[in-house]
């Protein structure tokens, strides 16, 4: 008591006082208390990129309010996955929260926000792959989480925020067009224990945790679309879905790149496509694939780097590649690759300053997006009818 009433930031921050018949001597019990918030010792610190590995135990760390409870949650109920959370200040509006949320870099150099992210790699040895804001991802907030895909080459899951119509959902993708966004048409219902009643479960959330599974159940190529989800007993938006009529509400959306839920054999996403203006990577796992095979071809040559360039060492390279290439097309994950040395581009200059260009090329696994059916009748069965039912 007398330490704390001795300063005056520490009494600002705590109150102290002895039980009635206390003198403050020997064992004094606390009867009450205010957890304090805001600090570097917190589990989670505001704008600083955390790295969860045990979901459940993050999940009683994150509390009962905002959206992180919740979101934690959600990605546990589908896959056990290293987790890399950013948690910022709640804003006094939505403009206030948007700007929390896309974040800066600020006067001591800190990243903040979403940028912090790109901070992650560096501080935890965990480049994030898989984001998402979930409740959160407004317009603004969306397109600041392309520009850090792009950076990280990792992928976004991103709500139609605000939209009550699949008519606003369509107009509302019309505002992005890059590969690394899906969009995603309405969202999921569930009981939540907070409140103790039914609520919205953003679907982004359990894209993101869907998308793990998958990664680590199927692989990268496999799109998380017509893969039943856990932990949800609705859908918050009426979506007419019929297997084999595509002129339907979830027809009309997967037609204008958005995926959207259905019911089914237990609740699902539907639909496969990103936003992207690039036909090569329409869907979901052709940017994904593209993006692995970047990051694993580099990585695994990172010990090439600064190496004595002698015509031997590109040639261990080429091999190294097409040897991974061989790996991946037989576990299904590509169709086929080729890596080759270019002699026309790898001129005497280029190599003299020190550059080496190293070229593939790979065609990625297509998802079966529209199974047509061709139904004819015929009589031809009936030919050799009377031989069969006298043999």
């Amino acid at each position: 008591m007398t330490a704390i009433e001795a300063s005056t930031p520490a009494a600002a921050l705590v109150g102290v006082a002895l039980e009635p018949g206390n003198n403050g001597t020997g064992v004094v019990n606390a009867i009450d208390w205010t957890q304090l918030t805001g600090g570097e010792n917190e589990p989670f610190p505001l704008n600083t990129p955390v790295l969860i590995t045990d979901l459940s135990g993050a999940i009683g760390d994150a509390g009962t309010t905002g959206t992180l409870p919740s979101a934690l949650d959600a990605i546990a109920d589908q896959a056990s996955a290293p987790v890399v959370v950013v948690r910022v200040e709640e804003g006094a509006d939505e403009s206030t929260m948007q700007a929390n949320v896309i974040g800066t870099t600020n006067a001591q150099g800190k990243k903040t926000g979403l940028k912090a992210l790109l901070a992650a790699e560096q501080n935890l040895g965990v480049k994030p792959r898989i984001i998402g804001v979930p409740g959160l991802d407004t317009e603004n907030v969306t397109a600041e989480a392309i520009s850090i895909a792009q950076k990280l080459r990792a992928f976004v899951y991103a709500s139609c925020y605000g939209c009550e119509t699949l008519e606003d959902a369509i107009l509302y993708r019309n505002g992005f067009g890059a590969r690394e966004l899906m969009l995603i048409w309405p969202d999921f219902t569930s009981f939540d224990v907070n409140s103790a009643s039914i609520g919205t479960a953003h679907a982004v959330a359990r894209a993101m945790g869907m998308r793990a599974k998958i990664d680590q159940s199927v692989g990268w190529h496999k799109t998380l679309s017509n893969v039943a989800v856990n932990g949800v007993t609705g859908i918050d938006k009426d979506i007419y879905w019929d297997l084999q009529d595509p002129n339907t509400d979830a027809g009309l959306l997967n037609a204008n790149d958005v995926t959207t839920l259905i019911q089914r054999d237990g609740f699902r996403f539907w639909g496969s496509r990103t936003c992207s203006s690039d036909p090569l990577f329409a869907f979901e796992n052709y940017t994904r694939t593209a993006q692995i095979l970047a990051d694993s071809i580099a990585e695994a040559h990172m010990w090439a780097v600064d190496k004595p360039m002698h015509p031997s060492l590109a040639k261990d390279i080429i091999e190294g590649i097409n040897a991974k290439f061989r790996e991946l097309k037989n576990l299904g994950l590509i169709i086929d690759a080729r890596a080759w040395f270019d002699g026309e581009i790898n001129t005497k200059d280029t190599l003299k300053a020190g550059k080496l260009y190293i070229d593939y090329d790979y065609t990625p696994v297509p998802p079966l997006e529209n199974l047509m059916l061709r139904q004819r009748i015929t009589d031809q069965y009936l030919v050799d009818f009377a031989s069969r039912v006298n043999a």
